[in-house]
Order: C-alpha cells, then structure tokens, then sequence
C-alpha cells in the first residue's frame, strides 16, 4: 500500500501525519508533496526522516493507491489529472470537488456506499462544520425524518488554516503588551472579539460557508431538508462548536436522542447540566469523536430538538475523516 500526502507542510496535511501514525494506517510507503516552498523538508514519520517532493506534473503517482490532498482548491483542479491518470484514488480536502454530481461527498458514518461510485476516481472531504453536524444529524434522521435545521457555528482560528491560529496567538500577546493587535488574516481583531463572517458574503446576504452547510448536507444525506446556518469565528485556537436545532416529521423524546447519539460510533455524549458537564473546545481538541451535550426539547415546537455539537475541525473535520474514508476502502476491497 502506497499512499501520498500533497500539501503535507500545512495544518492538515501535518495532521494527516499524525493520524496515520495514531491509527497504525495499513501502509507499505508514504511519499509527501509539497510546494517549492517545502520541498526538501523532511518530515519524521514511525521513526524515518521522509523528504518532502515538489508538486510537478508528470508520473511520480504512477504507483500511489491513494492520495490525501491538502494544498488548496486551485492546487486540486490544476493537479488532478495528474494524481489519478494512473490510478490512484484522489481524497481531495478541499472545495475543489465537493459540488461537483461526479465526485462523491463522503463522511463515513453517514454515506460510505457513496465512495464506491467514483468516475473521476476522486472523493472530496466536506467542509469541516458540515461534517461534525451530518454525523450527529444521522441517528436523528434515523429516528424520525429531518425535516429542517437551523444552526448557529462558533469556529475556531484553527478553520482559517495555521496562519489564523498565529494571528490569534500573536493578537493576544500584543494585547498582554498593551500594544496595537495585528490584523492581517481576518476582516478584524479576534482577540477578545468574534466575527459573525467567515468566507465571502453571498446574493442571498448569506456567507458561502453558512451555504455550503446546506448544499453539503443535502449531498451527503440525500434530503431535502433545509439548513439555516450563520458562522461565526471565536478566538479559540481549534476545535468548532455549534448550537443545533433539528425539527423533525414526528416529534422525538430526549430520551431516545441521547439514546441514539450513545449508540453511535463515532459520537461521544457529555450531558449532564446538574454536574455542568457538557462539549468544549478546551477538552475536545485533539479528540477523534464528535461531542454532544445539552439535549433538550426546543420550547417553541413539540418536533425540534436542539442540542450543542463540538469536534476537531482538524482532526475529524478534516484529516481524520479523509483517512477514515481511505480505511473504509480498503475494507471493502476497493483498494487492492
């Protein structure tokens, strides 16, 4: 088994290091990518120094089987032809693919049948906010229809990439300091602030990100529920948290979600307001799971159900949920 990383110097391609190692990936050799930038870095991995390639056109995939790519939509569509000509399977990271109807849009606890059907021979990884709520709206729908969403995101620096979680770092030195906060990376100081804008703004007045909350959901779960989102970025260094509310066809007990949500891989729950335990960034970061708390009946309709959703949108909102799909794969055969 030969797997490439391509974009492997950024956050998530350096997260794609560490979970391939955490979970002892079922590989024979692993070949990095880079820019012209990383190219010959060396990177360590279960104990040999590996030496970062420069991205060219050419046959250096001829013999991969799978490639997780991180480097940027542009990099993606330019690069594409040649990571798959030979045959290698494409988990692309970024916004490249995700709506096109020839490339499956995979979060393995919810649709990995779609993987198989691959024309292009590439799978894109949805957006990182998407993929934590789609895995905790499945039980949901699996309990009575979604009928529609509406959802409130509180997003980590983390999501604007290595530089966002720099800026942030840098902003709260510089306030410590009594001096001017730098800003560069974000419309405005995070620091001691939140930003109710991530991505650009729309027709509709809707930011592109709260849009592809609805257009990914819909693509991953086959419905038609609609999803009502507004993101918002909080100067917390990772992990996402989102307030959700889910109005169901019939309406549904707490106690048959919680029940749900315990009975699910890839969930954990944390519910106990008496004891004040509930999901937060400051304990999920690093956590492979999706977190749930605060579950409850939505006051103002007897078929919503509103709950608090936290995960690594850098581990399971990106790099791990592109190496469970690799897994996945070869489980099934799909890779020999």
């Amino acid at each position: 088994m030969k797997i490439a990383i391509v974009g492997v110097s950024g956050a998530v391609g350096q997260e794609f290091l560490r979970v391939l190692d955490e979970r002892s990936f079922p590989l024979d050799e692993l070949v990095l990518f880079g820019s012209v930038r990383s190219a010959g870095k060396e990177y360590e991995f279960r104990g040999k120094k590996l030496t970062v390639k420069e991205l060219k056109h050419g046959d250096d995939f001829r013999d991969i089987d799978i490639a997780l790519t991180s480097a940027g939509a542009g990099i993606s569509k330019e690069f594409a032809d040649t990571i798959t000509r030979h045959g290698a399977i494409m988990i692309d990271n970024s916004s490249a693919f995700r709506y096109d109807d020839d490339v499956p849009l995979v979060v393995p606890e919810v649709n990995p049948e779609d993987a198989k059907k691959r024309p292009r021979n590439i799978i894109a990884n949805p957006n990182c906010s998407t993929i934590q709520m789609v895995v905790a709206l499945k039980p949901v729908d699996e309990l009575s229809r979604i009928k529609r969403v509406r959802v409130a995101t509180y997003q980590a620096a983390s999501g604007a990439g290595a530089q966002g979680i720099s800026e942030l770092e840098q902003q709260i030195k510089e306030i410590a300091e009594g001096k001017e906060p730098t800003v560069s990376k974000f419309s405005y100081q995070l620091a001691m602030n939140i930003i109710p804008h991530i991505d650009v703004f729309l027709e509709n007045d809707y930011t592109k990100e709260e849009m592809k909350m609805n257009w990914e959901t819909k693509k991953i779960m086959h419905t038609d529920a609609e999803v009502s989102a507004t993101c918002v970025r909080i100067p917390v260094a990772r992990a996402h948290s989102e307030a959700i509310w889910v109005e169901t066809e019939n309406p549904l007990s707490v106690e048959q979600v919680k029940e749900a949500f315990q009975n699910t891989k890839g969930i954990t729950v944390i519910d106990n307001p008496a004891e004040k335990q509930y999901p937060m960034p400051l304990f999920v970061s690093g956590k492979d799971d999706v977190y749930v708390g605060r579950i409850r009946k939505d006051v103002t309709d007897p078929n919503n159900i509103t709950f608090w959703c936290v995960g690594d949108q850098i581990k399971k909102g990106a790099a791990l949920n592109a190496v469970q799909i690799a897994e996945w794969l070869i489980q099934e055969g799909e890779v020999k």
